[in-house]
């Protein structure tokens, strides 16, 4: 539930919001000041995006409406049981429903409810200080579409024709085959378009385009953040004049205000959408221009132009905006006057920025001072950079709407751009993957096959949220499910293997077109190294004559043909599909060539780049040395030069050997992580086994891994037989991640996980592994995971049965009482060997605390328990207390810390710690003990049968008046050898009552806090004398008290006469430069030592 949705005391509607004391009280202020109709603008103009936002707090905000007596009971129990179904979408659509339909109240009551929960549902607090910035400005864009110009009468004719040709023209798809009979097909736009997940943001501009990783290497950020409901979604049909435009409107005002371009409409607006290539930019924009032809959005728009950048780079001379149309749509004539009369009824729309062979550069000032550059007249002649400049910045035809699509690597050229709206496409999330295979295949039951070997195939479905890869994989892996002759057992499971049943695929169907296929294919492939190397994914007619290859109906079935438009002709350019079939093809040929002399050079000079322009070409070469990826295509290109694959073979292991050792830096780690790539796709388990078989440490920790990298991860610890240490903390695993690298986690004898926001259904999958009776897995680190007692039934079943795990740290989750009575019912289970269990920071109270009391007093072999920064409370500790005192209790270490600890409790603390012969490490720090409370563990401390040996009271409201009790306990105890009194208020006749029994012989005091006790140079000399005597002495904290100049010469003494002193901490006094040089130098004087000033 969010944040205020569980409390008692709601602000009424009648209060007129008395909340000014917010931090963002111009929130609730602004909303007083409106009246009922506007917030009924608002609720209306935000709808679409409240529906998401709410979904993170839906239920508190019914009851508040319920509380109010707005919402019936049944009304309240109706959208709370969606929440419970997990159909939190429709509990939102419901309740702004029923908010819409009662009314005034019902929506100031629900704004209201808002502003309580915002900080604790991002996208809330985002349209809240959306509202905030524009004041009321917030309303202006309300009002646009109403007060938007009719169309002339005598422009509908024209505007009909337009559309008509739009809608033929973006009506079809074209999609390519690799069928020697019908090497495209075309479809319907409506039957094969598949929805795809647009986000309201654009997450990194300067993110760096990798084809096969750029969508992956982000994808668990993307994962991180939805799961705390910070991104939103935004259709096509909301990039203008929704609430999204909204986001931009406030940088719009302040460079007007800036710039003084006070003349421009509001009701223009720019919009950029991002996504990586194959992601769907193209045919989103086709689809837009299809959707507002046949009438479906933006009926405020009366034109819409579309051009692609490509087009745009075929004109080489100055051009007006009025030309420019004409060229694309001539049918406008000279009618074109009277639309640049109404510019809010306008849409430009410009794909694929990064295309443009001119870079237009928002940031440059010239452009406005400049006369050659500036554009502000669509029938002046000007270049084409400076008209889409202008069109933008709204300098030309200002009012009008701009659209601008764009890869990530791009985008930095729009930062200073007038923007609105950034969104970015992130692909196909979870369902949208397979409705596509249902559109790619006509046979469903093709398709849920297909489907279904993706999905189970790690490396494949992680793919998938790109439609350039569907397609890919809808060509590759349909002719397995189609055609008998195939063997399933075949079905491509790497990168490798998939791409070569591409090039089979194509082989087979226009292999006898051509006498010599290896040769065109061989001579193929250099031209794309060449372009792989120069990052260059075109190539015209005098590439191709370079490369002695000619056009034909073979070559056409790996490279698409372009139409190119110049001035005065038409020109033919070429590309692979995709950028990865032309890195297959440049890896494909190494293999064809006769003469495999260089191929050691020419890998390692790829290698060496460090822009990860050669990383999927590696990967290929690797994968093309397996005899599995080689098979198919031998079949038409003959057989792959063995001399070649020897070498790829030697030089991968050569590259794992040499970077297996290399883990301490984050680029050691990545690139021992692109070996492992190497090791998956050649499938070459004796290759594995003799380069990792013997590794026992393997550390990605703080490297983001995709799901990709953790099936890989898998594949390659699966071949390790000594592997007893993996640390993957801080690698943004997540669950997805986490089902990829489950198998072979068993075998791993130290496993590191913490960070990762594994989940309940990870740990599941973990929980699985921990009761394989082969589990060797010791040491499990699971430490802000967002574990919820959904998982512990599971996690108490493992403990119960495993037989190796000893330490399982579970800190800073959410298990909550209820998970830990789970866990407690298995710690009371004697098979269970638990040595050390951290359950710091889990929302635990005195709830729990019998069923833990109940676990110390039968658990033979757990030392080691962490429960602070919990709640434990007064109550909880009594109970911890009983079982403390159970002489079969073998707890040695115990962490209360932050646990709202206060005297109450210290006389049964006490009881324990007399009588307990186990307990030597107790940390009672953040709590308030107070002085007497200390004095009740004091008495304990004097027992001869106190076994304890580190005692931590930091921050416990002591003062002098406990002081000569510690003191007596020091002076008897021949045990405690560290004590943290740091962060209290001992001051200088405390510390002179501790040093007369640091002076006693018995006092074995090795470590000492006495941090900001406000201390002076009083005591300094007492102190120093009495530990000068302490040759046991090893570390000593005294910092932020108030020594100055005056103590030096007694600390320096101090520093010299404790040999065996480590450490000293002196920061934060009030001793002079001079001063604290005089205790500096002494740094250097003894070996091992450090002094801190």
């Amino acid at each position: 539930m969010a944040e205020g949705s569980n409390r008692r005391e709601y602000p009424t509607a009648s209060s007129k919001m008395r909340m000014d004391t917010d931090p963002n009280s111009t929130i609730p202020q602004f909303l007083t000041k409106c009246d009922d109709y506007q917030l009924f603008k608002l609720t209306k103009f935000h709808r679409d995006r409240l529906e998401q936002a709410m979904e993170g707090g839906v239920d508190g905000v019914s009851l508040s409406l319920t509380y109010e007596r707005i919402f019936t009971g049944q009304e309240h129990r109706k959208v709370t049981e969606l929440v419970d179904n997990g159909n939190r979408a429709d509990s939102s659509k419901l309740l702004l429903n029923l908010v819409m339909e009662k009314g005034s109240r019902a929506r100031r009551v629900m704004w209201e409810s808002f502003v309580r929960m915002r900080h604790g549902v991002p996208k809330l607090d985002k349209i809240l200080k959306e509202i905030q910035e524009l004041g009321s400005d917030a309303f202006d864009d309300m009002n646009i579409a109403q007060g938007l110009s009719e169309l002339p009468s005598h422009l509908e004719d024209l505007q009909q024709k337009h559309k008509e040709t739009l809608r033929v023209q973006a009506g079809t798809l074209t999609v390519n085959t690799i069928l020697i009979k019908e090497k495209v097909k075309i479809f319907q736009l409506v039957d094969r378009y598949a929805e795809l997940t647009v986000i309201s943001t654009v997450r990194d501009r300067a993110l760096v385009e990798h084809e096969l990783l750029a969508r992956g290497q982000d994808h668990e950020e993307w994962r991180e953040k939805d799961l705390r409901r910070e991104l939103e979604k935004i259709r096509t049909d909301q990039l203008f004049q929704s609430s999204f435009s909204q986001t931009g409107s406030l940088l719009q005002k302040i460079r007007r205000l800036f710039h003084q371009s006070h003349s421009r409409s509001k009701s223009g607006s720019s919009a950029a959408v991002s996504g990586v290539p194959g992601i769907g930019k193209t045919t989103m924009v086709q689809k837009i221009v299809y959707d507002w032809a046949t009438g479906k959005i933006y009926p405020h728009f009366q034109f819409v132009f579309s051009f692609k950048f490509r087009d745009l780079n075929t004109i080489n001379c100055r051009i007006n905006l009025r030309n420019l149309i004409l060229d694309q749509y001539p049918y406008f004539g000279d009618i074109l006057g009277e639309l640049w009369k109404n510019p809010e009824g306008l849409l430009f729309i410009f794909d694929g920025l990064d295309e443009f062979k001119d870079r237009i550069d928002f940031a440059d000032n010239r452009r406005n001072t400049e006369p050659q550059s500036m554009c502000t007249d669509p029938e002046i002649r000007c270049e084409v950079s400076d008209i889409v400049y202008s069109l933008i910045q709204h300098k030309l035809l200002p009012g009008c709407s701009v659209l601008v699509t764009s890869r990530p690597t791009a985008l930095h050229l729009l930062e200073k751009a007038d923007i609105s709206v950034w969104a970015e496409i992130l692909g196909f999330v979870g369902d949208e993957r397979k409705e596509y295979f249902n559109k790619f295949f006509e046979d469903q039951t093709v398709a849920a096959a297909v489907f279904k070997h993706v999905e189970e195939n790690e490396i494949l479905y992680t793919m998938c949220y790109n439609p350039s890869y569907c397609w890919i994989l809808g060509l590759s892996l349909g002719p397995f499910f189609t055609q008998r002759d195939r063997k399933r057992q075949q079905v491509p499971k790497t990168i490798t293997q998939l791409y070569s049943y591409y090039i089979y695929n194509i082989l087979k169907n226009h292999g006898r077109e051509i006498e010599n296929p290896r040769d065109v294919l061989l001579k193929l492939g250099e031209m794309a190294y060449t372009g792989v190397s120069k990052k260059k994914i075109v190539f015209r007619n005098e590439d191709l004559i370079e490369y002695n290859l000619q056009p034909s109906q073979f070559l056409s079935g790996f490279l698409m043909e372009l139409l190119e438009r110049d001035v005065s002709a038409q020109s033919v350019v070429y590309t692979f599909p995709h950028l990865t079939i032309q890195e297959f093809a440049a890896a494909l040929t190494q293999f064809l060539t006769p003469d495999p002399g260089e191929i050691v050079k020419l890998l390692n000079e790829a290698h060496s780049k460090e822009d990860g322009r050669f990383e999927v070409f590696l990967r290929f070469v690797a994968g093309l040395s397996s005899p599995q990826s080689a098979r198919p295509l031998v079949e038409f290109l003959g057989p792959f030069l063995h001399q070649t694959t020897c070498r790829v073979i030697d030089w991968v292991k050569e590259k794992v050997e040499g970077q297996i050792g290399d883990t301490e830096t984050e680029t050691g780690k990545r690139k021992l992580l692109n070996t492992f790539h190497y090791l998956f796709e050649s499938q070459n388990k004796a290759l594995a086994r003799n380069t990792v078989g013997s590794v026992e440490k393997l550390s990605f920790s703080r490297l983001r891994l995709t799901p990709i990298d953790c099936a890989v991860l898998s594949h390659v610890i699966g071949l390790c037989d000594t592997i007893k240490h993996l640390d993957l903390e801080r690698c943004y695993i997540q669950c997805e991640g986490f089902q990829r690298l489950g198998l072979g986690l068993h075998k791993c004898q130290e496993l590191s996980l913490g960070r990762n926001q594994v989940g309940d259904s990870g740990v599941k999958l973990l929980s699985a592994a921990l009761r394989n009776p082969e589990c060797k897995i010791q040491i499990l680190d699971l430490n802000v995971n967002d574990l919820s007692d959904a998982c512990a039934e599971d996690l108490a079943s493992a403990l119960s049965t495993n037989r190796s795990l000893i330490d399982l740290n579970l800190g800073d989750n959410k298990l909550g009482d209820s998970g830990v009575k789970l866990l407690s019912v298995a710690l009371r289970n004697p098979d269970c060997k638990i040595q050390k269990l951290h359950l710091y920071r889990n929302t635990l109270t005195d709830s729990c605390a019998k069923d833990l009391a109940s676990a110390l007093s039968t658990n033979r072999s757990l030392i080691d328990l962490n429960l602070g920064d919990n709640k434990l409370g007064d109550s909880g500790v009594k109970l911890l207390s009983v079982a403390l005192r159970n002489p079969d209790c073998k707890i040695q270490e115990l962490n209360l810390n932050v646990n709202d600890l206060s005297d109450s409790c210290a006389e049964d603390l006490a009881s324990a710690l007399s009588t307990n012969r186990s307990l030597i490490d107790l940390n009672l720090s953040y709590n308030k003990l107070g002085d007497s409370g200390v004095k009740l563990l004091s008495v304990a401390l004097r027992n001869p049968d106190c076994k304890i040996q580190k005692l931590h009271l930091f921050r416990n409201d002591l003062s002098d008046s406990c002081a000569e009790d510690l003191a007596s306990a020091l002076s008897t105890n021949h045990s405690l050898i560290d004590l943290n009194l740091g962060y209290n208020k001992l001051g200088d006749s405390g510390v002179k009552l501790l040093s007369v029994a640091l002076r006693n012989p018995d006092c074995k005091i090795q470590e000492l806090h006495l941090s900001d006790n406000a201390l002076t140079d009083s005591c300094a000399e007492e102190l120093v004398s009495a530990l000068c005597t302490k040759q046991s002495l090893r570390i000593l904290y005294l910092g932020s008290n108030s020594f100055t100049d005056q103590s030096v010469p007694a600390l320096r003494r101090l520093i010299l006469t404790c040999r065996r002193l480590e450490w000293i901490s002196l920061q934060q006094n009030q001793f002079s430069p001079n001063g604290e040089t005089h205790l500096e130098s002494l740094r250097g004087s003894r070996r091992g030592l450090s002094v801190f000033v």
